[in-house]
């Protein structure tokens, strides 16, 4: 829903929108790869075939011509559900029913599902059936992008195995002890290879280059809906990667898409296309 301002405790406010659409890191990335003209495959752990919030993910990924063959039902799981406000600023407040029975889910066949691709996006959401995953995809070469959304041992499989790591300020301060995202990415390049950057909202993206921390500002918009733009980034970072190999191009390209997406109200429903990421970068020179 959208509000003019969260309310206070035992208060009531009206709504000027109203949505029910699909959400976390990997589905809205995969709408956003999607809409950017990548080809396209989704895989995750989902509730079981008698849970309607799953088969409801399915379809409006499919719908967005996503292949979704590698998405499981585990049998007596359920999905979760959030329920989302979002205010005049377009900032968020979130409360989640966390599903249940789906972390000790693993794919049936990683190594098909990383055969014919570029590249893989990955989150550590759920270790067990990502894993596996970023193996075959580190058999192939190809680059392993991870969304470090919640804290990890900086000896965790997946923050060493990932070519390009790219967190969430909360994740990294989490996971290094450092609430300087400067700081924090320096403590992380002392055991994480490949390429480390944080992402900081309206603040811009911070990186390590050859030592040395770098800043890029985000794109000044007036934001309605930040929700699922940190997983638009992701998700853009990683075509335009694959496109060019360069970070920092990928970098802006990314932050174009997240910041077009925050204009708009209806969580990844917001993403862009990729001639509406392209007209931006050209009008912002």
């Amino acid at each position: 829903m959208r509000v003019e301002a969260f309310p206070d405790a035992g208060t009531k406010v009206q709504a000027s929108d109203f949505i029910i659409t699909i959400g976390g890191q990997a589905a809205n990335a995969a709408v956003a790869v999607a809409r950017l003209g990548a080809k396209t495959r989704y895989a995750g752990a989902l509730g079981d075939v008698s849970d309607d919030v799953a088969a409801y993910v399915v379809r409006v990924l499919e719908r967005e011509g996503i292949d979704c063959r590698h998405a499981v039902r585990v049998a007596g799981a359920m999905s979760s559900v959030s329920l989302i406000m979002i205010d005049r600023a377009g900032e968020k407040m979130i409360a989640t029913r966390r599903g249940h029975g789906l972390t000790e889910a693993v794919p049936p066949d990683a190594s098909a599902l990383a055969a014919d691709i570029d590249a893989v996006l990955l989150d550590n959401r759920y270790p067990n059936f990502v894993t596996p995953i970023l193996r075959e995809a580190e058999k192939r070469g190809i680059p392993r992008v991870l969304d470090l959304d919640r804290e990890a041992a900086l000896d965790d499989v997946l923050l060493t195995g990932s070519t390009h790591v790219i967190c969430a300020l909360e994740a990294l301060v989490g996971t290094t002890g450092e609430h300087d995202p400067a700081r924090g990415l320096l403590k992380l390049g002392q055991h994480a290879r490949g390429f480390l950057a944080v992402t900081n909202g309206p603040e811009g993206v911070y990186w390590l280059e050859n030592g040395a921390v770098r800043h890029m500002d985000a794109f000044g918009v007036d934001a309605i809906d930040t929700l699922g733009a940190g997983d638009t980034f992701h998700g853009a970072f990683t075509v335009r990667l694959v496109e060019t190999g360069d970070v920092v191009q990928s970098m802006r390209f990314a932050a174009a898409a997240a910041a077009i997406k925050c204009t708009r109200f209806g969580g990844l429903m917001g993403a862009a296309t990729r001639s509406e990421v392209e007209a931006f970068l050209n009008e912002r020179g």
